[in-house]
């Protein structure tokens, strides 16, 4: 069964904030990275503004029992972000079946923001917009082989 986190959406101070949540909740980051790690032919399809590369792409820091915060930095391609709607609700699927199911029913009447496909980092990953205005992230981590 797939499992939530919380996934927060930063205006360029992500760092600021997660070295904030880890001074607070204890720990270390289990990821972090920045849009200048991005290989280059995917960074074509989704490119960030000049000086943006420093931006974190992905940072996730383990709180209690297997629950993660994670969260970006918005690049200037995606817009500012508001007070509202800086997070989105990431699932973590037990499978790509079960990941391409809950993508798919979540996206009925809604908007895809990056279609549910197997990503760079060795995930099956995707993002969309629920017809209520609610933004997903669905991700299944690929087995370690």
């Amino acid at each position: 069964m797939a499992f939530l986190n919380c996934y927060l959406n930063f205006n360029g101070n992500t760092e600021e904030a997660f070295n904030f949540y880890k001074s607070v909740f204890g720990g270390e980051f289990s990821y972090f990275s920045r849009f200048s790690e991005v290989p280059a032919d995917v960074s074509a399809e989704a490119p960030v503004g000049k000086g943006e590369g420093d931006l974190v792409m992905h940072v996730s820091l383990p709180i209690g029992g297997g629950s993660e915060l994670m969260g970006s930095d918005r690049p200037s391609s995606f817009g500012p972000g508001t007070a509202g709607d800086l997070f989105s609700v990431s699932i973590q699927a037990d499978s790509k079946e079960e990941a391409a199911r809950l993508f798919n029913g979540l996206a009925a009447g809604g908007n895809i923001i990056m279609p549910i496909e197997d990503a760079f980092w060795g995930a099956y990953f995707g993002m969309l917009t629920d017809r209520f205005g609610v933004q997903w992230m669905i991700n299944y981590e690929y087995p370690n082989s």
